[in-house]
Order: C-alpha cells, then structure tokens, then sequence
C-alpha cells in the first residue's frame, strides 16, 4: 500500500500492511527507520539517541494541532482527555434540598416546686382563697391587688424536658465517575514507514 512516510491512515483491516506500521505508540529503532523519524522526531516520545516512539492512537481520537478561532491550544504530539469523569461541588447545577422534620413523640415532663410558709398565715380567710404570707414572705408580686400573680421566687421549674424536632437534610448522589466518551467503532490507525519522502513546502 503506497503512502507518503509519516502519513496515517484508517485501516480497517487485523494486520499492519507492508510499510506500515500500527499507531500504538511502540518504540522503534532510529537506523531501522532513519526517514520517519526525520519527520517526527521524538515528538511522541523516544530517547534521540537510539529510539523514537510512533504516535498512539489506541483509545484516542485524533484532533488537529494549534488552535482553532474561540477554542483551546494543542500542541503536536499532547494527549489530554479522560474517559470517565467525576463532577465536583462547583460544577453540578444550583439547587437546594427540603429538610425533613420530624416531631418527637416524647410526652413533656417537668418539675414544679411551690413555696409557702411553714406557719400559721396572716389572714383566716385569704381574699380570693389565695396562699396566704406570714407577713414577713412575699409570695405575691408588689401589688395592692391581692389577685396579682405570685412573687418570681414563689414557683420554680425544673428539668422540664419538652419533645424536640428532628431536622435532616437528605443526602443524594454516590460520587461515582460517569463516561465522558461519544458513541465509537474501534479501527487500526497505521502510519507509513516506508514510501514517498514529503518535500518541505
């Protein structure tokens, strides 16, 4: 199959043809293959010295180098990509979760101490059948009416435990890679090792 060296080609067939050579990216020899590699040099990889890597196109999918009006940069020979890809907080789109509450079924519970005095009290007949004082214990709030509440240290709570709510935001997503590849048909790309030596423009 006639080619010019160093030109790659689609094949569709299970072997390398004669003069070429599967882009796999595979280390050849320099003297074996002195005018290939004066056209590609170690651009795809090699030691200049006694070996020079062909390009690899396994699993990748070619693009021109340099760059087009409005896109990226590429240079001869870069490999960039990847097959699966992970999104990460910054890239997802804004959204917000529902919080769920729940109501705890616990019954409220607390302690209530009532003070009084431990003598006789200062009215037989308190107003209202309210606690009567000994006169010396304000167990009224100051007030000439004898139906205001009681004093702030009359009555005291303690331990009081009421049912508290439950709030949880539920949590989606299992960070697991998603493919980043477009539909494909595998096919051997060849490059030319031996033909017509391309004449510099």
């Amino acid at each position: 199959m006639e080619g010019t060296i160093g030109e790659i080609r689609m094949f569709a067939g299970n072997f390398n043809p004669l003069y070429w050579l599967y882009c796999r990216g595979q280390q050849v020899d320099i003297n074996q293959y002195i005018a290939l590699y004066a056209i590609v040099g170690i651009t795809y990889g090699g030691d200049a010295q006694t070996k020079f890597n062909l390009p690899s196109l396994c699993s990748r999918v070619p693009i021109g180098a340099g760059q087009g009006t409005g896109l990226s940069n590429y240079e001869l020979g870069e490999k960039t990509g990847t097959e699966t890809v992970t999104l990460t907080q910054l890239q997802i789109p804004s959204h917000t979760h529902i919080p769920t509450v729940a109501v705890n079924s616990v019954t409220p519970s607390g302690t209530v101490t009532l003070y009084g005095v431990n003598s006789a009290g200062g009215d037989n007949t308190p107003v209202g059948e309210l606690l009567g004082s000994d006169g010396n214990t304000s167990c009224y709030a100051p007030a000439t009416d004898p139906t205001v509440p009681m004093a702030a240290g009359a009555i005291t709570v303690n331990s009081f435990a009421g049912p508290l709510p439950t709030v949880t935001v539920a949590t989606y997503g299992g960070s697991t890679p998603h493919n980043n590849i477009q539909p494909y048909t595998a096919v051997n790309y060849v490059i030319c090792v031996e033909g017509i030596f391309p004449s510099r423009n």
